[in-house]
C-alpha cells in the first residue's frame, strides 16, 4: 500500500510538470489577453491540472470499463491538449474522445505491440484522408497488479517529445487509479468474506439451540413457541440478507433483541438484560452485523461458561460527532494477555466469538482509532466499547 501511494505521488508530481509546460503557455496568453493576474502561469497550470485530474479520478477508481473509460477520456484529452485520445483494455478500444474516430481500427495493432513488449511507443499514424489532423500517435501502457491491462493512445498533429512525456506520465497516473480500484475491490471482497464467516459462525450452534428451545415450548406454551418462531425467522432473515455492507443502529439493535429473546428462551431467568439507547443515535449507520457477535460473546462468557446468573447491559449514547455503544457482562471475563492474543489472531477465534473479525472491520472502515476497546479480567466480566462517527463518506445504508 505504501509503495502504491508513493507511486501515486510521484506520478502526479511528474504529471504536473509535463502538463504545466503546455498549459503554462496557454495561461500566459490568456493573462495577456484578459489583463487579469490570477497567479503565475505555472501556478494556474498546476491548479488546472489538479482540478482536471480530480474529475478524471472517480470513474477510474471504479475500474476499467467502457463507461468509466468514456468518462475519464473526456477529462484526460483536454489535459494533454491532443486532437484525440483512446483508452483500451487488452482486447478492444473502450473509449475514443476527439476527432478522427476512423483511426480506432489501427489501435488494436498498436496495443498488441505494447502488450507484447510492456513498453510504450510512438508511431506515425498513416491516414488516407489528407485533411485528417491525426498524424502521430503515442501509445503508453496501463498497468495493474497482473501486468499490462490496456493502453492510453494520444494522437497529435505532429511528432512531439512533450506529448510523449506527458502521455507516458498520464498513463502512469491512470495506472495508479486502476491499482487503487483493484485494492478497493479486494477490500470489498474481504469484507464480504468476513460477513460470510460471521454468518457461518452464527449458523450451526445458534440455529440448533434456538430450534431446540422453541421445540420445548410447543406443547407447554404454544403461543410462546409461535412468537419465538417469528423472532427466529426475522433474525435469520436479517443476518443472512444479501445486500449492503452497512446497516442502521436501529436495525442492528432490533436483531440483537431478537437474538436475546431466543437466548432467553434457552437460559430463562439466568439471563438478565438491560438496554439503554439514546434515540438520537438510532439512525447512525455502522458496519452490518458488527454488534451481534459482541452480544453473543457476552452470552457465551456470561452463561455458557458458568452456571450463575448473567447480567448484560447494552447502551448506545450520543457523544457529539460519534455514537458510542457499550456491551458489558458480569461473566467469567478473560485474561488480558489471552484477549490480546485473540485480537492479534494468535489464538483461535473460538476464544472470543467474533471479536477479531469485528475489530478488523471497524478499523478497515474508520481507521485504527476506531478499533474495539475491551476491558476485562479473570472473573471480572467484560466490557466492549464501539465508537463510530455519525457520518463518514462512503458509509451509508443501502436500500433493502
Amino acid at each position: 500500500m505504501t509503495g502504491t501511494l508513493l507511486a501515486a505521488l510521484a506520478a502526479t508530481g511528474t504529471l504536473l510538470l509535463a502538463a504545466g509546460f503546455v498549459l503554462g503557455r496557454l495561461a500566459a496568453r490568456r493573462e495577456g489577453r484578459d489583463g487579469l493576474d490570477l497567479g503565475t502561469p505555472v501556478e494556474r497550470a498546476t491548479f488546472h491540472t489538479l482540478h482536471t485530474a480530480s474529475l478524471a479520478a472517480p470513474p477510474l477508481r471504479a475500474g476499467l470499463t467502457e463507461d468509466t473509460a468514456r468518462k475519464a477520456a473526456r477529462r484526460l484529452r483536454p489535459l494533454l491538449g491532443t486532437e484525440a485520445l483512446a483508452l483500451t483494455d487488452r482486447t478492444a478500444v473502450l473509449a475514443w474522445d476527439g476527432t478522427g474516430g476512423h483511426h480506432a481500427e489501427q489501435v488494436g495493432e498498436y496495443v498488441a505491440q505494447v502488450l507484447a513488449s510492456g513498453r510504450g511507443q510512438s508511431v506515425r499514424a498513416g491516414c488516407a484522408d489528407p485533411g485528417c489532423p491525426l498524424r502521430w500517435a503515442v501509445i503508453a501502457p496501463l498497468t495493474g497488479e497482473e501486468g499490462v491491462v490496456g493502453a492510453l493512445v494520444a494522437y497529435g498533429s505532429h511528432e512531439s517529445a512533450v506529448l510523449v512525456r506527458a502521455a507516458t506520465e498520464v498513463a502512469r497516473w491512470v495506472s495508479v487509479q486502476l491499482e487503487l480500484a483493484e485494492l478497493d475491490l479486494s477490500r470489498t471482497r474481504l469484507i464480504e468474506a468476513e460477513i460470510r464467516a460471521l454468518r457461518a459462525q452464527i449458523s450451526p450452534h445458534f440455529v440448533y439451540n434456538s430450534l431446540a428451545a422453541i421445540a420445548s415450548f410447543v406443547r407447554t406454551d404454544p403461543e410462546r413457541a409461535r412468537e419465538l418462531l417469528l423472532e427466529f425467522a426475522d433474525f435469520t432473515r436479517y443476518s443472512f440478507r444479501r445486500h449492503g455492507d452497512f446497516a442502521q443502529l436501529a436495525d442492528e439493535l432490533r436483531a440483537i433483541e431478537q437474538y436475546l429473546a431466543l437466548a432467553g428462551a434457552r437460559f430463562g431467568d439466568r439471563l438478565q438484560v438491560t438496554l439503554q439507547v439514546a434515540p438520537e443515535v438510532l439512525p447512525v449507520t455502522l458496519p452490518f452485523l458488527c454488534l451481534q457477535p459482541l452480544v453473543e460473546n457476552a452470552v457465551k462468557h456470561g452463561l455458557e461458561d458458568s452456571r450463575r446468573t448473567c447480567r448484560i447491559t447494552i447502551a448506545a449514547r450520543d457523544a457529539g460527532a460519534e455514537a458510542v455503544v457499550t456491551i458489558e457482562d458480569d461473566g467469567v471475563g478473560m485474561d488480558p494477555d489471552v484477549l490480546r492474543a485473540v485480537l492479534a489472531g494468535e489464538r483461535p477465534q473460538s476464544s472470543g466469538i467474533g471479536l477479531p473479525n469485528v475489530d478488523e472491520r471497524l478499523r478497515q472502515v474508520y481507521g485504527d482509532d476506531y478499533g474495539l476497546v475491551v476491558e476485562t479480567g479473570i472473573d471480572a466480566g467484560m466490557k466492549v466499547t464501539v465508537r463510530v462517527p455519525k457520518y463518514r463518506a462512503g458509509v451509508h445504508r443501502d436500500p433493502p
